[in-house]
């Protein structure tokens, strides 16, 4: 049985603790006042030792431009810390074609609301948009090993942080591989629980701090009422119905490109021409790292003489995927 198939199976078996990647569980978690303390201690993982946040207030999440008719922006969670900075936080299931102008345009909406009628210096308090990915830029735009990506306004010159005020935090979520002996700080610790928790069936022993005691408490099902069980159960089909859409079209416009790509390479009549046919064909239609794509065309039913020519692996490693 292939880690596809493995992975599915295990997804769908009834799990003890909630997916944090739902809409109902990333909220239950973050987005309600009673648990406010969870977030604060995210938050603050998230900068490298720096307390940025003592105490949130959460705000409405809805916020309308200043005219009517103006385009609106909906956040997951929405808050204020006790400096007057706020974050918008949000887990993003799947990768949008322009996700960046979206992160920024969303960033506006805080900045407006600051402004004051009548004199006023325009000074602003920071703005932090931090987004949890379920997927990865395209492209290889960064290593496979980076995942924590900090952006701010800089001299693209002398590299120097120009504005320090408007802070985009974005986590690739799908590349965290660490193993529960090899967490060390809160950092590592929370990227753990949000790439696990729903695959847990009890507390690791590495996750001993108090703020997962709270955690593990609120995330487990068997705690919630009739009706919030049933609104999870909603939030993970909708879940799992995106996953399977994205998962199916990633499938085929992998099996597209490698079509388009033997069709190329046998019109140039050439071996290499053929190689080198696949090879822009797995580029064009599948997103993803040397052995997903390997373990795509096995499933596809490409020999593996086929599949090691083409990805480097050797022809046993691919039989074992």
């Amino acid at each position: 049985m292939t880690e596809r198939s493995l992975q599915e199976l295990e997804e769908m078996r009834e799990g003890k603790y909630i997916n944090p990647y739902t809409d109902f569980g990333f909220k239950k978690l973050f987005g309600t006042p009673l648990n406010k303390d969870l977030l604060i201690s995210f938050l603050n993982s998230l900068f490298e030792g720096r307390e940025v946040v003592r105490d949130l207030t959460y705000l409405n999440g809805e916020n309308l431009g200043n005219a009517y008719g103006d385009r609106r922006a909906i956040f997951d969670v929405y808050c204020e810390n006790e400096q007057g900075e706020t974050f918008i936080v949000e887990m993003q299931k799947a990768e949008q074609q322009f996700f960046k102008d979206r992160s920024v345009f969303y960033a506006t909406f805080p900045i407006q609301n600051q402004g004051k009628k009548g004199i006023w210096d325009f000074r602003l308090k920071g703005v932090y948009t931090v987004g949890i990915l379920d997927f990865v830029f395209p492209d290889n735009e960064y290593p496979k090993d980076s995942l924590r990506h900090e952006v701010k306004l800089v001299d693209v010159d002398d590299k120097h942080v120009f504005y320090d005020k408007l802070t985009f935090l974005f986590l690739e979520m799908p590349k965290f591989k660490k193993k529960e002996e090899e967490l060390k700080t809160m950092y590592d610790k929370w990227l753990f629980v949000l790439h696990n928790l729903s695959r847990l069936m009890a507390r690791p022993a590495a996750l001993q701090e108090r703020i997962f005691t709270r955690l593990f408490e609120q995330a487990e099902i068997a705690r919630y009422t009739p009706e919030e069980r049933q609104d999870y159960e909603d939030s993970l089909k909708v879940y799992r119905d995106l996953k399977n859409v994205l998962d199916t079209a990633e499938l085929k416009g992998l099996k597209k490109g490698i079509m388009q790509g033997i069709k190329q390479g046998m019109q140039q009549g050439m071996q290499q021409g053929m190689k080198q046919g696949i090879e822009q064909g797995i580029k064009q239609g599948a997103v993803g790292e040397r052995k997903k794509n390997a373990k795509a065309m096995k499933s596809l039913g490409m020999p593996l003489e086929a599949i090691a020519k083409v990805t480097g692996m050797s022809a046993e490693d691919i039989a074992k995927l």
